[in-house]
């Protein structure tokens, strides 16, 4: 017998174009709410939507008009009007970087861009997922802010929430990064370190949504994980306009759960479903680290199902042993015609060090393993140097200080005969 599909209440919260939640396993359509599984199948859930219809060349107009951040792009988001008045955090529309130096280093012809989110607020693209959440959080009347996190998100949600006016709570592996923990606790919230991996904290977390101590939390990337999951789509948004509204040819993506690629992915099929960009081909590649590599594995074993790992690298924004969209991920790879490559930990200092030495921009380990693999994908011939490229930098490497060792050319007196002495004076 066939399943009645459920429809959206009518007295639903405002979240703009935001129509139903959508299972993606078996299509199953529920009420906007704090949920992320499906009912029937344990799918998981993402937003499903009445998007604008009619002149898309008003529609960009309207797009370009808006502030300069993810708002602009409010139309198409699970937010509700006016949003961009509201106190947020506002980030997004970050550079997208010309990378001729880069390119050179590369052998890239085809244009080489660096779309570089360490410009955010806090410093990562999280900030972006983050804003979403918020909306969402609002609209079901969450009082407290929470996430599980490899870093970057805990900082975010900490001052997403100290902006907002939300309590926050974060939990993060015992052992990150310094720095991160430092950016994740000034904003005054709770955080509390969980003795194991990220997984073990996501476990965590999924059990205290079920019980009493976790009444009124929205957990930004747990219950409220289909929301969170849109902000990534405008990383495509920004891509694409800034390119003067094309698709990018091909564009390499770091991988921790992956629901980053996949919303990107998303995000373009929109643009196309909508007439701002032309619709034609275009290849989405994964990128890994070696020491957390569940995803290129499986892709390369020809596997439709993702075993999970013990991660073990210096890349711990993408340390996710057990990523929830690793088989969505292989799908737009090997649909789009592109691939999943990870690289060794030494390969990730090399390019966090060539991306410093060529563009000036100081990549956090993740925006090493993206120009990693995209170096190592042009020797392997998977990614076409001829065509137009753009590579994600998701975070600012002062995040991630330990990762690259680094001082002084020379130390001296303060005296010409000393500089002189060093050997510096012809450079």
């Amino acid at each position: 017998m066939a399943v009645q599909s459920v429809e959206p209440s009518t007295t639903s919260v405002d979240l703009g174009p935001a129509a139903a939640l959508s299972c993606r396993e078996c299509g199953e359509r529920f009420p906007l709410g704090p949920v992320f599984a499906c009912a029937l199948c344990f799918g998981p859930l993402e937003v499903a939507y009445d998007l604008p219809a009619g002149d898309p060349e008003a529609l960009r107009q309207r797009i370009e008009a808006g502030p300069a951040n993810i708002w602009r792009y409010a139309p198409l988001l699970p937010v509700p009007a006016g949003v961009a008045a509201k106190p947020n955090l506002n980030p997004g529309f970050t550079k997208l970087v010309q990378a001729d130096n880069l390119a050179r280093g590369l052998g890239v012809t085809g244009g080489l861009y660096v779309k570089d989110d360490s410009g955010n607020p806090t410093h990562s693209f999280k900030d972006r997922v983050v804003a979403i959440a918020v909306e969402a959080a609002r609209a079901f009347g969450f009082t407290t802010l929470s996430c599980s996190s490899t870093g970057n998100l805990a900082g975010a949600v900490g001052a997403a929430a100290a902006r907002a006016g939300f309590k926050s709570c974060v939990f993060i592996p015992h052992d990150l990064e310094a720095g991160k923990v430092v950016m994740a606790a000034v904003y005054g919230g709770d955080l509390v370190g969980i003795e194991g991996t990220y997984d073990d904290v996501n476990r965590f977390c999924s059990e205290l949504i079920g019980d009493p101590l976790g009444e009124g939390w929205g957990f930004v990337n747990v219950n409220l994980r289909p929301y969170y999951g849109e902000g990534s789509k405008t990383l495509a948004y920004e891509i694409c306009e800034q390119l003067g509204w094309r698709l990018p040819d091909q564009i390499v993506v770091p991988i921790a759960s992956g629901s980053q690629l996949t919303k990107i992915d998303k995000g373009l099929k929109e643009l196309i479903a909508l007439g701002l960009v032309e619709d034609r081909p275009y290849k989405i590649f994964g990128a890994q680290a070696e020491g957390c590599s569940p995803v290129s594995r499986a892709y390369k074993e020809g596997h439709d199902v993702v075993r999970p790992v013990k991660p073990d690298t210096i890349a711990k924004s993408l340390a996710i042993g057990n990523p929830a969209d690793g088989p969505y991920v292989l799908d737009i790879a090997r649909r789009t015609g592109g691939a999943v490559e990870d690289v060794t930990d030494e390969e990730i200092v090399e390019a966090i060090r060539l991306l410093a030495r060529t563009e000036g921009i100081f990549a956090e380990t993740a925006g090493g393993v993206t120009v990693g693999v995209t170096r190592k994908l042009i020797e392997s011939g998977l990614l076409d140097p001829s065509l137009t490229t753009v590579v994600l930098n998701t975070g600012d490497g002062l995040k991630t200080l330990d990762a690259v060792a680094a001082g002084p050319t020379a130390t001296i007196r303060p005296s010409l005969e000393a500089f002189r002495a060093a050997g510096l004076a012809a450079v």
